[in-house]
């Protein structure tokens, strides 16, 4: 497994003032789950979905992690839950999602993602969720998990209601789109950013940083990494997310309080040196 601790920015990005950012898939990546169907059973509590969407939803999930978030399985699983969410109330599912995040994640966040988060964080650069599921799904994790952004699909919505087409699908290229289009409004150096990703259909967001990791990949993915050199890492630990609150918290503490004993002690070798 390579060296999970992000390097430090080079003096080039330093000389161009502009600043780096990570960039993080979410399912597979951060949690060891799908979001999109994560929220399956309170949704059904809540009377959006019925057992047979359920049960379809379900199938479409099973052949997404089963069969190595590949492009078909991928498209399944959108299609499926585009059918399903036609005519919810747009506001009751964002209810629903932040009323039971933590009962419907836990306990299916990598204690990895989390660190290296926070980590980032403490290092300065923004950190941004990539994710194809909805932005009502993925915001409320985003946020949980302390990060700084989110691109995610976005349903059309009319009346306050899902109508089943999708204004921005974020997914493929689609990703690696959104990503340099938010590196250009925020100033981000792409070519010293981090990207963190378990599927292959990933690529292109991969390919649009300069410092590329897979994570847990499939055989597809771990063949494209070794020939663009991309960084292998194995994610093995999803814990609680309310658990993970403490860690981050002390993780980042201990970062920061590090990145300040550096500075004092520059700080004292530049007055101890001789004019």
């Amino acid at each position: 497994m390579a060296d999970q601790q992000p390097a430090a920015p080079s003096l080039a990005a330093h000389a161009r003032g502009r600043r780096a950012a990570a960039f993080f898939d979410l399912d597979k990546t951060i949690i060891a789950t799908s979001s999109a169907t994560a929220f399956s059973r309170s949704f059904l509590a809540e009377g959006l979905l019925t057992r047979r969407s359920v049960v379809a939803t379900a199938y479409a999930q099973l052949a997404y992690l089963l069969g190595g978030a590949d492009e078909v399985a991928t498209e399944r699983l959108r299609a499926q839950l585009s059918r399903t969410v036609v005519g919810w109330d747009v506001e009751t599912v964002s209810g629903v999602v932040r009323a039971t995040l933590h009962k419907s994640i836990d306990p299916m966040v990598y204690a990895e993602a989390v660190e290296l988060i926070a980590t980032h964080r403490a290092a300065g650069r923004d950190v941004v969720v990539v994710s194809a599921s909805g932005a009502e799904v993925v915001e409320p994790i985003a946020e949980m998990l302390g990060a700084d952004g989110v691109i995610a699909t976005r349903m059309a919505v009319a009346d306050g209601r899902y109508t089943g087409a999708i204004d921005f699908y974020a997914y493929g290229e689609n990703k690696a789109v959104a990503i340099r289009e938010l590196a250009a409004r925020q100033g981000y150096d792409l070519d010293e950013s981090f990207a963190y990703s378990d599927s292959v259909t990933d690529a292109p967001m991969l390919a649009a940083v300069g410092r590329a990791h897979v994570v847990n990949p499939d055989r597809a993915l771990r063949r494209l990494a070794d020939e663009r050199g991309w960084e292998v890492l194995a994610f093995r630990r999803p814990v609680p997310l309310r658990r993970l609150h403490t860690q981050v918290r002390v993780t980042t503490g201990a970062v920061v309080a590090v990145l300040a004993l550096t500075g004092v002690a520059l700080w004292w070798w530049r007055r101890r040196r001789p004019a």
